[in-house]
């Protein structure tokens, strides 16, 4: 029987043509064996699987040719070329300094060095994993490295070259090899099974070029692996049961409930996810690269970006259609605060499944035009998709009916600022009064009581968890209530802005840039703008608008209200307030501080 051998080896290049992915650097070392211009030491660096050593193999084997053809291969003809494949070949020597890292060891590597080559031009010595030398052992190898005899080559390879000295280093030509694209991965795996007459399918070798990780050696071995349980018929199913990949249809038809708001749903599919043996980490994780992936598939210039084939970039842009960019911006962001919540979490499963829940809520109507997406939650029927009818609730003044619970992006975009609010409440007709609401404390074996598919603002929980009866009247904004559109004052917006500033003095950098930028109102006063020094306080700015813009909406009574941050174009200040110049400020805006501080002799 013949022996068997892995792809990993049997399909090792052993010309500069078959090397996979280095295109550039293989036709940089081509033209300086074709110019006779070669450097004395090397240094091969990238992740693994990249082809470094097998690069190191074929230049030393080029080099010692006594017939090189015209496009600059060996010719495998000639006697050198015929012991380097047999193996025999005593001009090349390959050293593992992994194993081999002493002084010792250096030591015999300087005393081979002075024997000359018995066949060809040129002793090469290939010296793996380098990094692993000791600094005896480095500095043991410098001279030698430095100034070895003119028919010696050294070629140094290691996958983290910040391991290695400065002094290394700067005696070597140092060559960076890439990662292997998903695209050259495939295409060379197709050439394998064409070899071998394996029958595979094209999503099948995508889905083991992205767990190769950009090496072509796992890819390989993986494909070794997929052909072995599938019995040489490589299917796209096949290929996730081996390997135990996460189905993208499972993200697909995640995003079709986020864009329809079904939580429920949602988290039936993440339970049969976990019953799948999915870790909830990687689940999450994968789901943050999905989004992303949807997120450079919206735009064609940005296509490129999606690491994958034609095939899954078209399915992917289709996909992509569906949603919007603050969507998508917004559930990344989600996705990332709940990897970075994960270890921290008691409660995992509650982590992920209040994620989805919030990824389901990001299309709910909101009243401003940039409100927050996390701010409105969407009514949840008892079947986990939206409900359209009125929660049952106690008897009250009828109410306009609450839009469709369509989403938005399948339908109409959400209500942009200014549009007409449904009508209000009919005048003189008041709600019928409400039970009155037992408090809160009692024994624990009763739970809130969620009513049909009450919705309710995110800003109120709190004073909604203090009352197990959460089925009252919804907030004056939220879905199913009139819009308030009082008229905005731009004295009193900015004299709210200052309140707001003033509450919030413990968060010093935010308070200090509120005070530094006060709003600059339009045509739409409650449309405003507010102009800053530099992109650090744009950024704190926009971290707390959601805040700053609810206590804005309560106190001027308008769900309009919305801010724009810009930064100041001219010339700024020359530097940030120190506590001196604060105080100075401090001084100018309330005279009676000079005093306090005379009398009482304060200081900073």
């Amino acid at each position: 029987m013949k022996n068997y051998v892995v792809s990993a080896r049997k399909y090792r290049p052993s010309t500069f043509a078959s090397v996979v992915g280095q295109k550039a650097l293989t036709t940089t070392l081509k033209n300086a064996v074709a110019t006779n211009r070669l450097a004395h030491s090397y240094l091969f660096c990238g992740s693994r699987g990249v082809g470094k050593t097998s690069c190191a193999r074929i230049f030393a084997k080029t080099i010692n040719c006594s017939n090189i053809t015209p496009d600059g291969e060996a010719c495998n003809e000639c006697e050198s070329c015929r012991a380097f494949n047999r193996g025999t070949s005593m001009n090349i020597i390959e050293l593992d300094a992994a194993s081999n890292n002493g002084v010792n060891d250096i030591r015999n590597l300087v005393e081979q060095v002075q024997v000359p080559p018995s066949l060809g031009r040129y002793r090469v010595f290939i010296v793996d994993e380098v990094h692993m030398l000791s600094s005896q052992a480095f500095n043991a190898f410098l001279k030698t490295l430095e100034e070895p005899p003119s028919y010696v080559v050294f070629i140094l390879a290691t996958t983290e070259k910040h391991k290695i000295i400065p002094t290394i280093l700067s005696r070597c030509q140092i060559y960076d090899f890439h990662r292997i694209t998903i695209r050259d991965m495939v295409d060379h795996l197709t050439y394998v099974a064409s070899q071998e007459g394996i029958t595979v399918e094209p999503a099948a070798l995508n889905v083991i070029a992205r767990n190769a990780d950009g090496a072509m050696r796992d890819a390989l071995s993986i494909f070794d692996q997929v052909v072995a349980s599938s019995g040489g018929n490589v299917t796209y199913q096949a290929t996730i049961d081996a390997l135990n990949v996460l189905d993208s249809s499972y993200y697909n038809r995640l995003l079709d409930e986020f864009l329809a708001g079904n939580v429920l749903n949602t988290w039936l599919i993440y339970k049969e996810i976990r019953d799948n043996g999915f870790d909830s980490l990687f689940f999450i994780n994968g789901l943050g690269a999905y989004l992303r992936d949807l997120t450079v598939a919206r735009d064609p210039s940005t296509l490129s970006l999606l690491d994958a084939g034609d095939e899954v970039r078209k399915a992917m842009a289709e996909k992509a259609a569906k949603c919007t960019p603050e969507f998508l911006f917004r559930a990344m962001n989600l996705c990332n605060e709940a990897d970075l919540n994960y270890r921290q979490a008691s409660n995992k499963q509650f982590l992920i499944e209040l994620t989805l829940a919030k990824l389901c809520q990001l299309l709910s109507p909101s009243p401003s035009k940039g409100g927050d997406g996390e701010g409105r939650l969407k009514p949840i029927a008892a079947s986990g998709s939206t409900a359209g009818n009125k929660p049952q609730q106690q008897p009250q003044a009828p109410r306009s009916a609450p839009p469709s619970a369509t989403p938005a992006v399948a339908a109409a975009p959400r209500a942009a600022a200014g549009a007409t609010p449904p009508p209000a409440q009919s005048p003189g007709t008041a709600p019928a009064p409400r039970a009155a609401a037992p408090v809160m404390g009692g024994s624990r074996s009763q739970p809130m009581a969620v009513k049909g598919a009450m919705s309710f603002s995110i800003k109120n929980a709190r004073s909604a968890s203090s009352h197990p009866d959460v089925a009252a009247e919804a907030p004056a904004g939220s879905y199913g209530a009139p819009l308030r559109d009082t008229p905005v004052d731009p004295a009193e917006l900015a004299k709210v802005w200052s309140g707001y500033a003033r509450d919030h003095r413990s968060e010093t950098i935010l308070s200090q840039t509120m005070r530094m930028s006060r709003p600059q109102t339009g045509e739409k006063p409650e449309k405003f703008t507010v102009t800053v020094q530099n992109i650090k306080q744009k950024e704190i700015l926009e971290a707390h608008r959601a805040a700053i813009l609810g206590a804005l909406k309560d106190a001027l009574k308008n769900d309009s209200v919305w801010f724009d941050v810009d930064i100041n174009e001219g010339e700024g200040p020359r530097h940030t307030l120190s506590d001196s110049d604060l105080l100075e400020e401090l001084k100018k805006q309330n005279p009676h501080l000079v005093e306090l501080i005379k009398t009482f002799k304060l200081r900073l």
